[in-house]
């Protein structure tokens, strides 16, 4: 499989020489090629959240270009900063407010393929490489947009199922392009990266894909182009995460820098994301739990392809539970492979929370105590998380294709999932004490992050024992970090429930709050995984009660003839102290918060709107949503 993919890279290489690119040496200073630390002045401790996206794609990456997308790192980084850019179908684009971070996460097999590809001679691919199929590849490519989309299509289900061609080509050429593409990337990462101002982090995807079946990882560093010019983009096929760990191991040893990994959004897994056992079906280790838990710290758990916090499958009495599952739970990334119900526990992050108690209990070490953050996987270059201002998950989908909320979206290969499937997007954001790469790595290397499904609203928790509602009246956010942990935290077990001081503020140009709830996660006396849902603090509760246990549904304003809605229900901000009312001494457990908006439109009834598009009935049933947060938990330690 790797000399086809290869082979793509060397037909456009050898066809206009690797010096036709930049060799990536540009003059940047030491600040702008370093981390950021000690360049601005920090806070005392963590002041707000930086938001960001950590897996964005440009025409580097060999689908995305294939796509038709023909914008390049640069002006995604453009884009991200708060630039109007024009998009690949045409129209000028722009975010309302800029975003603070971004990792461009090209895929890391065949970088820049599809661009090479494309620009070689076509008697060059025909004679030179001599492959049937690379050459049809080549032809649709050139024919239209449409077919280029199904080419890629083809391309990506051929390698999910190992049958790309197998074309005669030199792998080392391959390597140089990978390299000289990355060296590239990073200067122009350098010359956009802004202490205080703007986040420019180097990264990548390596995309494993077994069978179809999704274990990509955004691979994320901390450092500037002084110590990732010492590596190169790990690749994904055929190879596995334990030797991605082992690479990220190597880096560090190597350059004395950092890197993390982030698993891909896992609800396309076919539950090999969090397995209970080793790849092969063995019995987990300890050393490869540690391994993971240290490489792994953070995960994606919401994107344009769908939601992965919990699935109603498994969290039967979460009545909050369906959100973003609509399209994606019945198959894997490519659909050559339909998703049985039992498999859903090892691709859905409450549950892989839960098997992370499990094996901690069997062998003391926890493969699975991660943070939760949002990211798009846009593979358009723009970075848009907002469902006024969503752009697609590629060229395809751009807002230019009125029809795209009721066209498939299944590049051309197979039916079964539709434009109005794929969510708007997510975010990231990072509590730290500035806006520099090594502040905003930190942040995810110990778990102080939060996702959201696009908004922008400021979620913040501290788990510690003893706090009390007196204990707003101060500060409590120096309170929190005395006292107890933030969000990603440790608490050992000390005998006492554990307290919990929950703060959540509306996103400044989006919706008021419906509801705040803590999920906990805990192993019983006889070691049984269990779930609850607490509605801990909710808008006008006083007038707005329990039935059957349940909180009243906040009310739903929005207007399907035109895709408004009025902010006179809910609440600006929710803030409460929490004591968990079932503790019990020794037991495992995690705690994370969920904070819920009201009902808004989604992209599609905007598209509705927008192009006078009738949606279908099941369309038009999901097209007013309660977009929401997931804070990354904070564990209760036992002493064993």
């Amino acid at each position: 499989m790797r000399k086809a993919w290869a082979a793509i890279a060397c037909a456009s290489i050898l066809a206009i020489g690797v010096s036709a690119c930049s060799d990536g040496e540009s003059e940047t200073s030491a600040e702008q090629a370093g981390d950021g630390t000690d360049t601005i002045e920090l806070a005392e401790f963590p002041d707000r959240p930086y938001w960001g996206d950590t897996h964005l794609h440009t025409d580097n990456s060999v689908d995305a270009f294939g796509f038709g997308t023909r914008l390049g790192p640069e002006e995604a980084l453009r884009f991200a900063r708060g630039e109007e850019v024009t998009a690949t179908t045409g129209a000028p684009t722009q975010l309302s407010r800029p975003l603070d971070f971004l990792v461009i996460a090209d895929h890391s097999d065949a970088l820049g393929a599809t661009r090479r590809l494309y620009d070689a001679p076509r008697w060059y691919v025909n004679w030179v490489i001599g492959d049937e199929t690379v050459l049809r590849w080549y032809d649709m490519m050139h024919e239209s947009p449409e077919q280029s989309t199904r080419a890629i299509g083809e391309l990506i289900s051929a390698a999910a199922e190992d049958r790309v061609p197998e074309a005669m080509a030199d792998p080392e050429s391959a390597a140089e392009a990978t390299k000289d593409i990355w060296n590239t990337q990073l200067s122009i990462l350098d010359r956009y990266n802004e202490p205080g101002v703007f986040t420019a982090l180097a990264g990548y995807e390596w995309t494993a894909m077994p069978n179809g079946n999704n274990l990509h990882r955004v691979v994320m560093f901390r450092d500037g182009s002084d110590k990732t010019r010492q590596t190169v983009p790990f690749p994904g096929l055929q190879t596995t995460a334990p030797q991605l760990w082992e690479y990220m191991k190597g880096y560090e040893e190597e350059t004395g820098g950092r890197v993390l990994a982030i698993p891909h959004n896992p609800n396309l897994s076919n539950g090999l994301m969090f397995q209970m056992t080793m790849e092969d079906g063995s019995p987990m280790t300890p050393e490869y739990a540690a391994l993971r838990a240290w490489a792994e710290p953070v995960i994606e758990a919401t994107q344009i392809k769908g939601d992965s916090e919990t699935h109603p499958y498994l969290s039967p009495n979460d009545e909050m539970a369906s959100f973003g599952e609509k399209g994606w739970d019945f198959g894997n990334l490519s659909l050559s492979e339909k998703t049985d119900p039992s498999m859903y526990a090892g691709s859905y992050a409450r549950s892989a929370l839960l098997r992370g108690l499990t094996l901690e209990q069997q062998m003391g070490v926890n493969p699975y105590a991660f943070g939760m953050i949002g990211s798009t996987d846009s593979h358009t270059s723009l970075a848009t998380g907002d469902e006024d201002n969503f752009w697609g998950k590629h060229t395809g989908n751009e807002q230019s294709y009125t029809e795209r909320a009721m066209q498939g979206q299944n590049l051309g290969t197979r039916e079964g999932r539709f434009g109005w499937h794929y969510l708007a997007g997510g975010y990231a954001a990072a509590w730290a004490k500035g806006n520099t790469r090594a502040e905003i790595f930190d942040a995810f290397a110990r778990r102080e992050v939060y996702a959201t499904t696009g908004p922008r609203m400021t979620v913040r928790v501290f788990g510690g024992f003893g706090f009390t509602a007196a204990d707003w009246d101060g500060n409590w956010v120096r309170e929190g970090y005395t006292r107890g942990v933030p969000m990603g935290g440790e608490l050992e077990d000390q005998g006492d429930a554990p307290s919990f001081l929950i703060s959540a503020m509306k996103d400044p140009d989006g919706a008021n709050l419906d509801r705040v709830q803590v999920i906990k996660g805990w192993l019983d006396a006889s070691g049984v995984m269990q779930e609850q849902v607490y509605d801990v603090v909710w808008s006008d509760m006083d007038t707005r009660g329990r039935s059957g246990g349940r909180v009243a549904p906040v009310g739903d304003t929005v207007n399907r003839d035109d895709a408004t809605y009025t902010n006179d229900i809910g609440a600006a901000e929710l803030r409460t102290t929490w004591t968990d009312p079932d503790y019990r001494q020794g037991q495992r457990a995690f705690y994370y918060v969920r904070v819920l908006e009201i009902p808004t439109p989604r992209w599609t009834l905007f598209d509705a709107v927008r192009f006078g598009v009738t949606l279908s009935e099941e369309a038009m049933a999901d097209a007013v949503a309660q977009e929401r947060a997931y804070t990354s938990p904070i564990w209760l330690k036992t002493q064993s």
